[in-house]
């Protein structure tokens, strides 16, 4: 198989990037490799790969480095792979891969191409989830934190507890599938896979394969009730406790005055006013694990 390893020396804890590319050459030696050097390297690594005519592109590191090059290798004949280095790692355990480099790259060696699906946001793609609500809100204070401040797990606990108790949902006119409503959710998800990461199972009941998105709401319900339900998130209770509601949608329309803000694969945007959620059946090659569901 002619393919190409991105790599993101950022991504992991600290892993040497050498030790990655001597794993890489050790299991794949006729395969090509490179490391990423800014924001959107992955995306234009991969676009060149698209053009000479590779096989498959195998993505080294989070779920943002493999946002990034699967945006290049959508409705074309080159396959993603995915080599999970990242943190919490949601598309890759979707997949069934596992979270050791080494071991991952093992299972890539017999992996099949699969069509899946791929999810779109205001003509932006994610693979696994998109969303609105508390969670969008984390991952964008920690990013405005970011510019100025020390990343890791502490600091974004700190802002996380703080969103948490100070976080007011605000109300949004939904369209979903045409059927209009208004909610005031703590939690708007978008799913194409059934995780965020570290297997809190937010659309347990979600498929990369079937054409469908899981408009998954979570309720504003009191702390009490969010807390002691928030053991089910790591089961296949499609309920959580009553806590959430899903609905399957191919598109969804969500109006909000002002500044919307949102996640892309855990990633950060925002928008004005509206925001287009839509799915596209089968149009990504994913090289899946022979033991993957």
């Amino acid at each position: 198989m002619k393919i190409l390893f991105i790599i993101n020396p950022k991504s992991g804890k600290g892993r040497d990037p050498q030790e990655i590319i001597d794993a890489v050459t050790l299991n794949f030696p006729q395969a090509s490799w490179a490391l990423t050097e800014a924001p959107g390297h992955a995306t234009q690594l991969a676009q060149k790969a698209v053009q000479q005519n590779y096989e498959a592109v195998a993505a080294v590191g989070g779920d943002g480095t493999i946002n990034e090059t699967a945006r290049a290798l959508v409705h074309t004949q080159t396959a993603l792979g995915v080599i999970p280095n990242g943190s919490g790692n949601g598309l890759a355990r979707e997949m069934g891969m596992p979270l050791s480099v080494e071991e991952s790259l093992l299972r890539l060696q017999t992996a099949h191409a699969v069509p899946c699906d791929a999810g779109k946001a205001n003509g932006e793609l994610f693979l696994n989830l998109a969303g609105v609500g508390i969670e969008a809100q984390i991952a964008y204070d920690f990013m405005q934190y970011g510019k100025s401040g020390k990343r890791g797990m502490w600091p974004y606990f700190k802002l996380g507890a703080k969103d948490v108790l100070t976080y007011r949902p605000q109300p949004i006119e939904l369209e979903l599938d045409g059927q209009k409503t208004t909610v005031s959710p703590l939690s708007l998800a978008f799913a194409n896979g059934t995780q965020y990461g570290s297997n809190f199972k937010i659309a347990p009941q979600a498929s990369l394969t079937d054409g469908w998105l899981d408009c998954v709401l979570i309720k504003n319900e009191s702390k009490l009730k969010l807390l002691c339900a928030l053991p089910s998130f790591f089961t296949s209770d499609p309920a959580h406790k009553g806590v959430t509601q899903t609905t399957r949608v191919k598109k969804a329309v969500l109006r909000q005055a002002g500044e919307i803000i949102y996640h892309l694969d855990g990633e950060p945007k925002t928008t004005q006013d509206r925001l287009e959620i839509s799915i596209e059946p089968s149009a990504l090659n994913l090289l899946l694990p022979v033991k993957a569901h």
